[in-house]
Parts: structure tokens; C-alpha cells; sequence
């Protein structure tokens, strides 16, 4: 009894090679909130470190809480999206 041949391999189909711009967007699309989220993180952050340098500790201290908060939002969105797709791809 002879072995018989493995059928022959099919090409792989080529996909045109995504950008870090066009992954970026099309990241963006997908779950819009994460990118929110960062800038919030970034803004927070800003805003609380000029404060700490103007001597406002009080401020400071309300904005480095602030930054906590929406980085949780940031990770929340995260881990939302990821179920979402999670989800949508079965």
C-alpha cells in the first residue's frame, strides 16, 4: 500500500501591509473610548504636575486622584473592547 501525496499547499492570501497611521485609525474606530481615556490620563497628569509645581498641593494632590480614576476608566475601556471583539468574532 502506497502513501499517497499530501494535496498541494494553496498560496496564502496577501494582505496589503497596514501602516502604523491606518492601525492607529482603524484601532481608534473600533473602541474609541481607549484613546479618550489616555488623553484624559495625559491631561490630568499635565494639569496636576503644574499645579504641584506652582505650590498648589491641594490641587495637586486632587488632580493625581483624578489621574487614577481615568486611567481605570482607560483600563475598563480597554478590557470592554476586548470582550466586545471577543464577542463579535464568534
Amino acid at each position: 500500500m502506497a502513501a499517497e501525496p499530501p494535496p498541494p499547499l494553496e498560496p496564502l492570501p496577501m494582505f496589503a501591509e497596514e501602516g502604523f497611521g491606518e492601525k492607529f485609525l482603524r484601532k481608534t474606530r473600533e473602541n474609541p473610548l481607549v484613546p479618550l481615556g489616555c488623553l484624559c490620563t495625559v491631561g490630568v497628569l499635565t494639569y496636576g504636575l503644574i499645579s504641584f509645581k506652582k505650590g498648589n498641593t491641594r490641587r495637586s494632590q486632587l488632580m493625581m486622584r483624578a489621574r487614577v480614576v481615568a486611567q481605570g476608566f482607560t483600563f475598563a475601556a480597554l478590557l470592554g473592547g476586548m470582550v466586545a471583539t471577543a464577542i463579535k468574532s464568534r
